[in-house]
């Protein structure tokens, strides 16, 4: 697996999927989303994180974690942001992971890394473009210390829910976390990371994560 950054060039470009829209169906809970995904979609929408929850989105768990995801409609198992034609009706505000595809992420102690996922996307012959031009994120380096953190956070919590095996420490703590980062509403007029900075300190001296450093 070869490990690529944000100004290396990869295999993406699908023509602009040209209609279609394989990987926007059949996903189950895998669109996992993470607080800067709602922060766009609420941008989008004008949607706070309930509203959301009654036709977008839905909550999933993973590893004892609940976190939201983008739901798939139950008569065409499509994702609900699909329109008709088969186009994404944010695509200028997608989640992280809809415009990462076909790129996967690889955390490390040296950061976040890319890396192709050769046989993912339907559509072949797919033209070389850099990994930065095909994000359309701005502030790329910012946000991608942002999903370091992210990463970080997450993983922290559930190694502690996995260790502790309490059913009591687990709903407190995903109550706290869910209201947090996800059920309070971004001011979408004010810059996102440092909302996230001040929330994530919240937390992180909430008692929750005291065994973690």
């Amino acid at each position: 697996m070869q490990l690529l950054s944000a100004n290396d060039m990869a295999r993406l470009d699908c023509g602009d999927c040209d209609g279609c829209s394989a990987c926007c169906r059949g996903m189950g809970q895998s669109i996992l989303l993470d607080p800067y995904d709602i922060y766009q979609l609420q941008q989008i929408t004008g949607l706070k994180f309930a509203g959301l929850m009654q036709e977008k989105i839905e909550l999933s768990v993973e590893d004892g974690l609940i976190l939201p995801s983008l739901r798939m409609q139950p008569e065409t198992d499509a994702c609900g942001f699909l329109d008709a034609k088969g186009r994404c009706s944010i695509h200028s505000h997608r989640p992280g992971l809809c415009r990462l595809f076909p790129l996967g992420r690889k955390y490390d102690e040296k950061g976040l890394h890319y890396f192709l996922l050769e046989d993912a996307c339907e559509i072949r012959n797919r033209t070389k473009v850099k990994i930065r031009k095909w994000l359309e994120i701005p502030a790329l380096s910012q946000y991608e210390r942002f999903l370091t953190i992210w990463h970080d956070l997450r993983g922290d919590l559930q190694a502690q829910i996995g260790k502790r095996q309490s059913d009591t420490f687990a709903q407190e703590s995903n109550v706290l976390f869910l209201e947090l980062f996800y059920k309070r509403p971004y001011d979408t007029e004010e810059d996102f990371y440092t909302q996230f900075g001040k929330r994530r300190e919240e937390f992180c001296t909430s008692g929750i994560l005291a065994e973690i450093s």
